[in-house]
């Protein structure tokens, strides 16, 4: 009978020591599921922007071109801003004096986080002044690589605030588009814009006349390196190269649409400075091109 109550009395206490244990292995297996479920919770965009930057995975955050891409959009004014030139010939300047070996180096459409600052390492590199035609959205997010433009010396102009296509809008919208535009870049860099340069070249005369009334003074190219269309580094040089005169305005770009690789851009770069400098070519700003301030 002791015997048999000893038994019992050892069985409930294996029972017992069996029932914590089985207790402490289902808390950790809760603990694991739990903690797996949190792993496999969605990331907040600001994660999984981070993981995908440090992937080097561009995730393209940047204000976009409100009339579409440049390779999109752009249509050939051979004839009709040469008209608009001539017609207003102290407010549309396409070149400069073609007495002199002079040229101005323009970028549109920044700045842009992943080509502006290569843009400025080539200019900075040759101890080359440019002129950059700043879109006011990306400006406003981007207020640190501006800055770093107009503190290298660099001409600034107004490439109007979110790059629409201003021909096909009311003329109330290049009124607001100027406007916003010079208010950030005072905001960065101390002064108003008096350059500007409407996205895709594209202008009227009702346009002019009004910019002419705010006393801008419009900016076209004779030159165009053609880089929005992304053929390459050695045909972005070539075209340059193979254009290039006295006086030339040469139109380039340090940002664009989301999709676009400009990288060949600053390569060419490079390779334009270096040979037009053999030639004894000075590379001058606008503002110094045509004899116009930079500031309002």
């Amino acid at each position: 009978m002791k015997w048999r109550l000893s038994a019992l009395k050892y069985g409930k206490g294996i029972c017992t020591l069996i029932s914590i244990g089985l207790l402490f292995i289902i808390l950790i297996a809760c603990q694991n599921t739990n903690q797996e479920g949190r792993n496999s919770q969605p990331q907040s965009l600001e994660q999984t922007k981070y993981n995908q930057e440090d992937d080097n995975d561009y995730l393209d955050d940047q204000p976009q071109l409100a009339g579409g891409s440049e390779r999109d959009v752009r249509e050939p004014h051979p004839v009709s801003n040469n008209k608009l030139q001539k017609e207003y010939p102290n407010i549309v300047f396409l070149h400069g004096s073609p007495k002199k070996n002079q040229v101005a180096l323009t970028f549109d459409d920044g700045p842009d986080t992943r080509f502006t600052p290569q843009v400025l390492d080539v200019l900075a590199k040759h101890d080359v002044k440019a002129t950059f035609f700043l879109i006011g959205a990306r400006a406003k997010v981007n207020r640190e690589i501006a800055k770093r433009i107009h503190d290298e010396g660099h001409a600034i102009g107004n490439h109007t605030y979110w790059h629409p296509n201003l021909p096909k809008e009311e003329l109330g919208r290049l009124h607001w588009e100027l406007t916003e535009t010079e208010q950030v870049i005072k905001d960065i860099t101390g002064f108003k814009p008096r350059l500007f340069r409407s996205p895709y070249g594209a202008l009227n005369d009702e346009m002019v006349k009004m910019l002419g009334e705010k006393n801008n003074t419009v900016i076209g190219w004779n030159v165009d390196s053609l880089d929005w269309k992304q053929p390459g580094a050695d045909i972005v040089s070539d075209n340059v190269l193979s254009s290039v005169g006295f006086g030339s305005i040469i139109l380039m770009h340090d940002g664009g649409d989301w999709s676009m690789d400009l990288s060949g851009t600053a390569q060419a770069l490079d390779k334009i400075i270096s040979k037009l400098k053999k030639d004894g070519t000075k590379f001058v700003t606008v503002p110094e091109l045509i004899g116009v301030p930079e500031a309002k």
